[in-house]
């Protein structure tokens, strides 16, 4: 396929990556030269420098021929006109990133499509979504819902309370068992996991699971004693604060913490109609959150624009009590690191942002794909097509490629788990564990094609 990106920033870069281990013709603009160096050999990409709303660079970039153009620069406007002529050129798909919430009103969206945006992404949006999920079960590090929570992905750091510890998963996970194993982070190594392997102390493992079955998994894996939250401080008033502070449920009390004052008005301006407390101060102040009530508070969310700062912050409140903490961490150097120091749960925008884009270059019907930050995964949710080669046989087989495991599907609006012995049908949605270099290489069994 053939992607032309505009905006070699955070998203454009790590977007880049992902689409170069799978062999795309990409090509970067940007017209900062720096943004560009190197990246052309690191990455096996085609770099130009230039404005991206110019119809000559766009020309030489062959975005005529693309399959999908993407406007992901820091500059709203930039993205939209880079978009707009993109799609007069014969762009296929064009997608943009946006800074101005009201452009997501559902009413707008035929409106953008007429001027050749066929898609919008607001990277705050897409993280806050993620931590109010996250804040809603405070032993999970990671939740996902799949069609309204007709199947539930959980991730959870197991520690020595888990009972289902030294133990092939072949013993664990039946074809009765209300869960499936579908990947593990262990020292720094992902695994996706066979019948053999087994869970071990400190790993964050993913399970699959139905709705209903959520309480169970909480006690197999030794988290009935945490707390559930009701009160959260969040240290940064972003935008990204302000869309948690929208979407919490109304349950939840929330504090957020803003050094600068003008910031603080705006808060409690846009945040006027929720029951938010906005504090004038520093949420790295010990005696502030003292008397802010962190004893009190079951998550700490730490959403400044520095990773060093977040880190500390969330170290800071677990050495006073705080069980949940959520670390926004735009620098992916610093992942691991708040990994090994047992950070909790950790937001990044760019790879949020990437594996929402990331959908738009993939010919089969997949509704969504989630990057799995934590380990070197997705899990993509694809839709099974008449007379597609998953529907042919049972899955186990179906001959998947090495590192793929099918955790569930949704039939009919209820969620199945998927043993060995299922027979995939045409319109299930399945979700599909993958390592980052066989997700495209699943789309050949979803398609429809008669020659199996």
């Amino acid at each position: 396929m053939k992607i032309v990106i505009a905006g070699a920033g955070a998203v454009g870069t790590h977007l880049s990556k992902l689409l170069s281990r799978d062999h795309q013709d990409c090509v970067l603009i940007d017209p900062d030269p720096t943004r560009l160096a190197g990246l052309d050999t690191k990455y096996d990409i085609m770099t130009i420098q230039g404005s991206p709303t110019s119809i000559k660079v766009l020309k030489d970039a062959g975005t005529e021929s693309a399959d999908l153009f993407v406007g992901v620069t820091p500059d709203e406007s930039k993205n939209m006109n880079a978009c707009s002529i993109a799609h007069a050129l014969g762009a296929k798909k064009t997608v943009a990133r946006i800074d101005n919430y009201e452009y997501l009103a559902p009413h707008l969206k035929t409106f953008f499509e007429e001027i050749g945006v066929d898609s919008l992404i607001y990277p705050e949006v897409l993280a806050a979504i993620d931590i109010t999920n996250g804040l809603k079960m405070s032993w999970v590090r990671q939740r996902w819902d799949v069609h309204n929570g007709a199947l539930v992905m959980l991730g959870i750091k197991l520690r020595d309370t888990c009972e289902i510890l030294n133990q092939p998963l072949k013993n664990l996970c039946g074809p009765d068992d209300p869960y499936h194993v579908v990947a593990i982070k262990r020292h720094g190594e992902t695994l996706i996991p066979s019948g053999n392997d087994e869970l071990k102390a400190n790993d964050l493992t993913y399970f699959m699971t139905t709705s209903e079955y959520i309480p169970y998994i909480r006690k197999i894996s030794g988290k009935e004693h945490y707390a559930d939250v009701k009160n959260v401080i969040i240290m940064g008033g972003g935008k990204t604060a302000i869309r948690v502070g929208l979407t919490l449920p109304d349950y939840m009390n929330l504090k957020i913490i803003e050094k600068n004052e003008r910031r603080c008005e705006t808060l409690n301006e846009v945040l006027s109609d929720t029951d938010t407390m906005v504090i004038h101060g520093d949420g790295r102040d010990l005696g502030l959150l003292q008397e802010e009530g962190i004893e009190n508070t079951q998550a700490f969310v730490a959403l400044t624009g520095n990773a060093e700062t977040n880190i500390l912050a969330c170290l800071t409140a677990k050495r006073l009590g705080v069980r949940k903490t959520v670390a926004m961490v735009e620098n992916l150097d610093y992942v691991d690191m708040a990994e090994s120091l047992d950070i909790g749960t950790i937001i990044n925008k760019k790879t949020v942002a990437a594996s929402h884009i990331y959908q738009m270059m993939l010919d089969a019907d997949v509704t969504n794909v989630r990057s799995l930050m934590m380990v070197d995964s997705d899990v993509a949710e694809f839709v099974a097509a008449e007379g597609s080669k998953v529907t042919k046989k049972p899955v186990k087989d179906l001959g998947l490629p090495f590192g793929v495991t099918i955790g569930g599907l949704v039939r009919n609006n209820e969620g199945l788990l998927v043993n060995g012995n299922t027979r995939i049908q045409a319109g299930d949605a399945v979700m599909v564990f993958s390592d980052e270099q066989n997700l495209k290489k699943l789309e050949t069994y979803f398609k429809a094609n008669t020659l199996w």
